[in-house]
């Protein structure tokens, strides 16, 4: 049976060692010599800051198959403008190969949101890439729409967002406008 859950410090070298396998195989193209600054920073990028969280998916022996991140997103695309809301980036999900079309990718996407909507993230952001096969629609089945897609650079970057809205609020926000003066 598959467990979701929060990462532990403990696991954090585990867990670094999973990613980087995945982003040798998906990013062959990049150095791989050093791990990137968010998994340098693990601790304080994703288990230290209120609006972040890290799960990982478990088997019954324990051992990481699947992985999903958020942490405050750092504006550092420019023309994407999530200033004014409180905004994740997700980040990381790998699952392993022989449970890919198995739902896990979903449910962990499923947790993340349930944490974001527990921190009161107002927006999840993302971005992906045309080379990563089925990415785009996978993450549309999620409820993420394509903000835009840069056409230069290397890797041709697609952004998503998702509004983390309730049903409620929606529904609130148009009765205001409904409500007669």
């Amino acid at each position: 049976m598959i467990q979701i859950k929060k990462i532990s410090k403990e696991r954090i070298p585990e867990l670094v060692s999973y990613v980087m396998g995945f982003r040798k195989e998906l990013f062959p193209m990049i150095d791989h010599s050093t791990p990137p600054r968010d998994l340098a920073c693990f601790e304080a990028l994703y288990m230290q800051d209120v609006h972040a969280a890290f799960l990982i998916a478990t088997n019954e022996s324990d051992q990481i198959v699947g992985t999903i991140g958020m942490r405050t997103y750092d504006h550092r695309f420019h023309h994407l403008n999530y200033k004014g809301q409180v905004t994740t980036e997700v980040q990381k999900l790998y699952v392993k190969p022989s449970l890919r079309k198995t739902g896990l990718g979903t449910r962990l996407v499923s947790a993340l949101k349930q944490e974001a909507e527990h921190k009161g993230i107002e927006a999840l952001y993302l971005h992906t890439h045309p080379f990563l096969s089925g990415a785009k629609v996978f993450w549309e089945k999620q409820g993420f729409r394509m903000v835009c897609q840069d056409e230069t650079g290397v890797f041709r970057t697609i952004h998503m967002d998702l509004a983390m809205l309730e049903a409620a609020d929606i529904a609130e926000i148009v009765n205001e406008f409904l409500v007669e003066p």
